[in-house]
């Protein structure tokens, strides 16, 4: 009876053993097979400079993606130039709701002024950035398990408490503000490459991109296959350099041998003026070949991260997200759409955008019309990764998955926009523009991507309509809202 006994409570401890291994298999299984994120934001890029669909560029690796993913055709970001853009694509909230409503930038050298030392550590570029009470996208999925790396621009802040590592992020090799001269990585001769929560001049006169490139690469080689990871590139190409010269000014620098991928320029500088004086600057040729050769520098540098991920063989269970931050400028095409960065028209804040996850169930090589936006990052970052949303945050995205899977329609029914004193606000297809001076109107989104027949007079019922919600959605966000810096009065 004794030996039985002891049998049996060997085989008690031995199923014990068994399920408790079986329960840590699970557990390890689920960890591995969390989805890596590679998100990539270009700047300035226009809703038409895709290879695919516009044989003037030259884009092979997003063109890639496009085919074996899906490329979103009705995707907004929330804001129509760079910095309130980003922000709210890191935090899920509208820019009134997250404080960060404006550009942090100093304005002094748009007439040709450098800032000294001392003057510089005071001015508003300096001193900006976002309210250290929001939660970003690291910070939500550090709580899983992730490792984060943001490789390129950041543009909320430059004080230690503001810079990436402040925020959720574990490594960080970029520049801080808006834009930078390409080579000297000096925002208008003020040195503005940072490693983590240092300034450094290590690679100056290395092009950016490049750099950019290589830091993302030696993180994936760090972390495929290890950590689930969050890799976030947000590019300053093809945004114009920032310098103080005339000549460099006025386009997107970019290397040599993708310059020659073009047609030559004849004539690159013209007489013109440049901060109230004559000056140099570059033809329109010149502008757009510049811009077109940036992008497809930026594109050359995709494509190598695309080849990691194969070889590390987690390209599957891969979630890569890529789109430009606004509508683009300088030599980008925003065909068919109306108007370009800065504004409220659809060539402002409907940009290119692109989703490829197989093992998600992502379709490949289709276009999706669901209205989306950047705002969804968040929240379906969350549902993919089995984060927990942040407690007592009001979030303006939602859960895309399902849409995108074509299982659902959109849940995003209404989206809105000011900046200063242009607003917008799209409702079902109806999409209301007032640009200030009298310029806007009504338009059919449905009918009229081009936004060109104002209906206000024959529909006045739908503009009042869509005009109650964006004021209810102005109270809500700016007035009701839990105020946040830096830009409001609490």
């Amino acid at each position: 009876m004794k030996r039985s006994g002891d049998a049996y409570a060997r085989l008690v401890k031995l199923r014990s053993f068994l399920a408790l291994f079986f329960v840590l298999m699970a557990a390890i299984t689920q960890a591995a097979e969390k989805p890596n994120i590679l998100l990539i934001v270009s700047d300035d890029q226009g809703y038409h400079d895709l290879g695919a669909i516009n044989d003037e560029i030259i884009t092979p690796n997003l063109d890639r993606i496009a085919r074996e993913g899906t490329r979103l055709t009705n995707f907004y970001v929330a804001w129509p130039a760079c910095t309130p853009s980003r922000g709210a694509l890191l935090t899920g909230r509208y820019p009134q709701r997250n404080g960060i409503y404006d550009m942090i930038r100093n304005e002094a050298p748009d007439y040709g002024y450098q800032y000294d030392p001392e003057e510089y550590a005071v001015s508003w570029e300096r001193i900006g950035g976002m309210d250290t009470r929001e939660v970003l996208i690291p910070q939500m999925l550090k709580s899983v398990g992730y490792r984060s790396g943001i490789f390129g621009k950041w543009d909320l802040g430059i004080h230690r408490r503001f810079l990436p590592t402040s925020r959720g992020f574990d490594d960080f090799y970029g520049l801080v503000n808006t834009g930078i001269d390409y080579f000297t990585h000096e925002r208008y001769g003020v040195p503005s490459m940072f490693r983590n929560d240092a300034l450094t001049e290590e690679d100056k006169g290395t092009y950016c991109t490049t750099l950019f490139e290589r830091e993302a690469l030696r993180f994936l080689e760090g972390h495929a296959g290890k950590d689930p990871f969050f890799l976030y590139v947000p590019f300053n190409a093809p945004h114009s350099s920032s310098s103080l010269d005339p000549k460099i000014r006025g386009t997107v620098q970019a290397p040599p041998e993708f310059e020659a991928m073009y047609p030559p320029v004849e004539t690159e500088f013209q007489k013109g003026k440049k901060y109230n004086k004559e000056a140099s600057v570059p033809t329109k040729e010149k502008r757009y070949r510049d811009y077109r050769a940036a992008v497809t520098c930026m594109d050359a540098s995709i494509g190598k991260m695309l080849d990691v991920l194969d070889q590390k063989g987690i390209a599957d269970n891969t979630i890569v997200i890529f789109f430009s931050d606004n509508g683009g400028s300088g030599g980008a095409k925003n065909d068919p759409l109306r108007g370009h960065k800065s504004q409220t028209w659809e060539g402002g804040i409907r940009v290119l955008s692109m989703v490829r996850w197989p093992g998600g169930g992502i379709p490949a090589g289709i276009e999706n019309d669901a209205l989306l936006s950047s705002l969804e990052l968040f929240p379906s970052l969350a549902s993919a990764t089995g984060a927990t949303l942040p407690e007592g945050v009001v979030l303006d995205g939602y859960d895309w998955w399902s849409t995108l899977r074509g299982e659902t329609e959109s849940p995003r029914k209404e989206m809105f926009w000011k900046r200063r004193d242009q607003r917008a606000a799209r409702v079902g297809d109806w999409k209301w523009v007032d640009m200030g001076a009298g310029a806007g109107g009504l338009f059919d989104l449905s009918q009229d991507i081009g936004e060109t027949n104002d209906l206000s007079k024959e529909k006045p019922d739908i503009l009042k309509m869509v005009k109650d919600k964006y004021n209810a959605w102005y109270q809500e966000t700016m007035i009701d809202a839990e105020p946040r810096g830096p830009f409001k009065d609490y």
